[in-house]
């Protein structure tokens, strides 16, 4: 025999069930803090951001996500609508293209970090090149091909392009690019030996043993590697703007110093 009415039990479960949406509902904050703001940055930041989102976790601090690619790419996946909280570009240009969109909060756009761009090879290979004008690239080349990021778009490619027109090099091997969706794209192919060199950043070439540094660009072949930082408009995270900070601070300067950027 039932120890309760059946409309007792079926009303007691109701108020369970109602207390335990409650519940739900009521830690839904917390559980969005539970993730850090989104960060959408520039490939090449790769190890430098990865360093600085694990300090600030260890300061008691919700974990940024950090998604990757392509400055390019990013800037349109914020102008189609994504919904992130910073963006840090490896150039001035893409983030104008976003400010221009008038996506970016007011007043939060700033310098991060500077770059330099070299020539790399395989780390087995024998090649020595120096750059400087006219030097002999397409030789150098062979039957191979020059990876790249995308110069039509990718800020690492542009800055390439960019340094090889000023040295008079450019129109030798412009048809012999082997063009990448991004930087780090670019540095697999040369770490693969599919190619025998390859353009890229500093700080892309010092993340891995399996290229080795040929040539450095003098900076006045190219415009200046910046990286700026800004908020999106579509930031909702409480910790977006101090995170943000922290990377501009001395300590997370630092960081990005001791993977070989530089700052002003």
């Amino acid at each position: 025999m039932a120890l309760f009415p059946s409309s007792v039990v079926t009303a007691f479960v109701r108020a369970a069930l109602m207390l335990a949406m409650a519940v739900w509902l009521a830690s839904a904050p917390a559980r969005a803090q539970a993730r850090g703001p989104l960060v959408l940055a520039a490939a090449s930041m790769q190890e430098a951001l990865t360093d600085a989102a694990n300090r600030w976790a260890a300061q008691r601090h919700a974990r940024p996500v950090l998604s990757f690619a392509a400055s390019s790419a990013l800037a349109r996946q914020i102008g189609a609508g994504a919904k992130a909280d910073l963006f840090i570009s490896a150039d001035k240009e893409w983030m104008d293209h976003v400010q221009g969109q008038n996506l970016l909060r007011p007043a939060t756009r700033a310098q991060l970090a500077e770059n330099r761009l070299v020539l790399i090879a395989p780390a087995s290979a024998k090649v020595q090149l120096r750059i400087a004008p006219g030097f002999p690239l397409a030789r150098a080349l062979g039957n191979g091909r020059l990876a790249m990021a995308d110069p039509a778009a990718v800020p690492a490619g542009r800055y390439g392009k960019a340094a090889l027109e000023k040295l008079g090099v450019w129109r030798a091997i412009a048809t012999r690019v082997a063009p990448a969706e991004n930087v780090r794209a670019a540095l697999a192919l040369v770490e693969r030996g599919a190619v025998p060199f390859g353009i890229v950043y500093a700080t892309d070439a010092r993340a891995s043993a399996k290229v080795r540094v040929v040539g450095v660009f003098p900076a006045t072949s190219h415009p200046p590697v910046t990286y700026p930082v800004a908020l999106l408009k579509t930031s909702t995270h409480p910790q977006a703007e101090t995170f943000r900070r922290f990377l501009l601070s001395r300590e997370g300067r630092a960081i990005f110093a001791r993977h070989g950027f530089g700052s002003r």
